[in-house]
């Protein structure tokens, strides 16, 4: 019997991990993390520890070790199969190990096994990982120590996927973080969406600042902190000095630098829409769309959200662009057979279809609507732009992945990963392998604004025809190891590694130039850097440089066609040299010094980590007519059904945002008509808006100029999610060329209460 103090699973069996201590170093735009993990074993016997929990997908481990009592044993990075074997034999001797993989699946997954805990031992677990720093749309830097790892669903028909997952909805470890921040530039705040102690500077300047996690965290979600510089956009070049004991001429003996490269796009860019493009939104409709966004009394269930979103995004689509919309689970249906022309009859069907959307559809399979896709052709002069919406729980996430790749000239990916557990390697790596922008709704983010960011992203021009030119003395060379960067968006960042070989007797710098063209104007920035750096770096820059080159040769060994024997020993050697993890790599330490072996029977306890715990509800709908329609379906199989969707109904509820309301009422050309509907979100009567009318006026340019005088006056915090909608508007109204228009916003500002000017509308 298991004493009810103690800490124990969702199996009441006891639980050996205890705490989690963190350590967060960032230099600029890199950060270092340090975890260390508290196991203690209070059972009577032998014990195995077995932990699977998630990282972000684009750190590379470089350091694991273990200390029990004085002693201390560093981990090596090993061929993985090698390093299996030889833990698995010194743990069935008796003898104390420690693995640490990295999930042949996923790279944001690991399992640490620490074998042969004896009663009453304790063992401190240290793992050192070093990540990049992504940039978000208010040009904060976000860090994100992930929590919860979601089961990733499997097909019955595959036997691969990730390691099983033992979870928790009330963890029984706590957490404690520490983060000290040095900087080349002035620091302007920190923020976190967990409770922080004063944010403490350390210098006149506020380059170098620290501030502490508030003690007694429990680690149920993610941490996430954000990061705010003076000048953000500044470009930058730092060199790192090789290890001394590496040999030259490799990539950790030499010199390594990093480029910073996050541009700033001018007002008239940042106006500039196009107005063409195919868009193609695809949903997650899994079951576990069905939980909550948040752990808040008042949160939304994902798969609601994502109904509210789509209305903007239908909403806001330009006149005469092509769209479609698809829904996935463990199999996928499309709202139409092809993309179809936006108009007012395909945008109403559209949202008929949205309000009836529920998370019914099974398990998380995205590879197959992902194929289809990229089977039908695309239309010529209209871009093919894809939003991608899910929790991120797949299990063939690199799969997905090099699928993306092989696509990426005809076609941007924009991805969207929903509520706490969504797979950082799935949602970066679909942006990344897609030339697109990946974003995170986790907390109590709302969804609709980070999703028109990324319509704006992809209406936008971009950064394109990006070149790198290097400016060096005679006996130095540069060689690039990131691949080439082919587009990036406003609020995007590059970070670009490089080698520097070879010596220079007389000049002690370099230059490098990188050009680019934004919306046809050429761009150029020159930045010079040493070719002697200081020599105690920590070797960040290298680190992240080889796991650049690493993620590189997965890719190119998952090719068709690719000589994946050779290629393999290529990324096992520099993973061994680096000291970092890839998928065919592992820590491994053995305590050889023990001087007794344990004997008995071992135990294995897996310690859980957080997951979410699905609530079901009815599904919202749509506050609008819906009359019964066929509609196409596309299973799995890709052959064409036909399903009646009259059974799947639900009465229509009101939308409870008065902007959604508002939006709602939309016509796919931008105006609105008068009618009580409208008036009603004004808090009027429709004979109160209709007898203020200016004369001269038609009634739906009468109802437009209200709708926009509303948005401006008493819903501009929320402007990011109805701009294009307010774009759209304007442009009709000035379509219309009416009479008076002056006088019609004077008098929809009297009806209204407020003041806003013809110049604020845009009309």
């Amino acid at each position: 019997m298991v004493n009810c103090c103690d800490l124990v699973s969702e199996k009441n069996e006891p639980v050996p991990l205890k705490s989690i201590s963190v350590e967060l170093q960032v230099r600029d735009h890199v950060a270092s993390v340090s975890s260390c993990l508290q196991y203690v074993n209070e059972e009577e016997r032998p014990l195995e520890a077995v932990f699977v929990f998630p990282l972000p997908a684009d750190a590379a481990v470089c350091h694991f070790s273990a200390r029990i009592g004085e002693q201390e044993i560093v981990a090596e990075v090993q061929d993985k199969q090698s390093a299996r074997d030889q833990y698995d034999d010194a743990v069935s001797s008796g003898q104390q190990a420690f693995l640490l993989e990295e999930s042949e699946e996923s790279s944001d997954v690991f399992k640490l096994s620490v074998g042969c805990l004896s009663p009453g031992q304790k063992a401190s677990i240290t793992i050192v990982y070093i990540i990049e720093l992504s940039v978000q749309a208010d040009d904060a830097l976000r860090f994100c120590l992930p929590a919860v790892l979601n089961p990733r669903y499997t097909p019955a028909v595959s036997a691969a996927g990730v390691p099983e997952v033992s979870s928790a909805s009330v963890i029984p470890y706590t957490l404690s973080l520490s983060v000290e921040v040095r900087s080349s530039d002035r620091i302007s705040k920190l923020e976190s969406s967990c409770p922080l102690d004063p944010l403490e500077f350390l210098d006149a300047q506020h380059t170098h600042a620290t501030v502490n996690l508030t003690a007694g965290h429990r680690f149920d979600k993610d941490v996430e902190l954000f990061l705010y510089y003076e000048n953000s956009h500044q470009p930058s070049a730092v060199v790192e000095a090789g290890a001394s004991a590496a040999p030259s001429g490799s990539l950790m003996g030499d010199p390594a630098l990093m480029i910073s490269l996050y541009p700033e796009f001018p007002a008239d860019v940042m106006s500039s829409l196009a107005s063409r493009g195919e868009f193609i939104f695809v949903v997650d409709r899994s079951g576990s769309m069905d939980c909550k966004m948040h752990h808040g009394n008042d949160a939304q269930m994902r798969i609601e959200s994502a109904r509210d979103t789509l209305l903007l995004l239908l909403k806001s689509l330009p006149m005469g662009c092509y769209f479609n919309i698809y829904g996935f689970g463990s199999h996928f249906e499309s709202f139409f057979p092809q993309s179809v022309v936006y108009s007012e009859d395909t945008m109403e069907e559209a949202l008929k279809r949205v309000k009836s959307m529920s998370a019914d559809m099974g398990g998380t399979e995205i590879l197959q609507p992902l194929k289809h896709i990229y089977s039908q052709p695309c239309y010529p002069d209209h871009p093919r732009q894809l939003f991608i919406f899910t929790d991120g729980e797949v299990w063939n996430t690199k799969e997905v992945l090099d699928l993306v790749k092989r696509h990426v000239y005809s076609h941007r990916c924009f991805s969207f990963g929903i509520g706490e557990g969504a797979s950082t390697a799935l949602i970066t790596g679909m942006a990344r392998e897609g030339s697109g922008h990946a974003q995170f709704i986790t907390g109590t983010d709302r969804m609709q604004p980070k999703v028109m960011q990324s319509l704006r992203f992809a209406l936008q021009p971009a950064v394109d025809n990006i070149s790198v030119d290097w400016t060096v003395p005679e006996g130095v060379k540069v060689d690039m190891l990131s691949s080439s960067i082919n587009t990036l968006f406003q609020g995007q960042r590059a970070l670009i590694y490089a080698q520097i070989k070879g010596q220079s007797s007389g000049k002690k710098e370099g230059a490098v130039t990188v050009k680019y063209k934004l919306k046809d104007q050429p761009v150029t920035n020159q930045l010079q850097f040493t070719l002697q750096p200081t020599e105690d770096t920590g070797l960040t820059i290298h680190r992240l440089a080889a796991r650049s080159v690493i993620r590189s040769l997965e890719l190119e060994e998952r090719a068709e066609g690719a000589d994946a024997e050779n290629v393999r020993k290529r990324i096992v050697e520099l993973s061994v040299q680096a000291g970092v993890s890839s998928a065919h790599t592992a820590f491994i330490g053995i305590n050889k010094d023990h001087n007794q072996t344990v004997k008995g029977p071992l135990l294995q306890r897996r310690v859980p980590v957080a997951r979410m715990v699905v609530q079901r509800a009815r599904p919202m709908a749509l506050q609008m007519d819906f009359d019964s329609t066929m509609h196409y379906s596309m299973a799995s199989s890709n052959s064409m059904i036909e399903s009646d969707d009259e059974s799947d109904q639900t009465e229509a509820e009101p939308l409870k945002d008065p902007v959604l309301q508002l939006v709602s009422l939309q016509k796919a050309t931008g105006c609105w008509e008068l009618n009580a509907s409208l008036a009603a979100v004004f808090g009027k009567t429709e004979d109160e808006v209709t007898n203020q009318k200016t004369a001269q006026v038609d009634g739906s340019v009468w109802a437009t100029v209200l709708a926009l005088i509303w948005l401006y006056a008493f819903k501009s915090d929320q402007q990011v999610e109805w701009q294009f909608v307010a774009m759209k508007a304007a442009s009709w109204v000035r379509s219309q060329k009416p009479d008076s228009l002056s006088q019609c916003v004077c008098d929809g500002n009297a009806l209204l209460g407020c003041q806003v000017t013809e110049d604020m509308l845009g009309i």
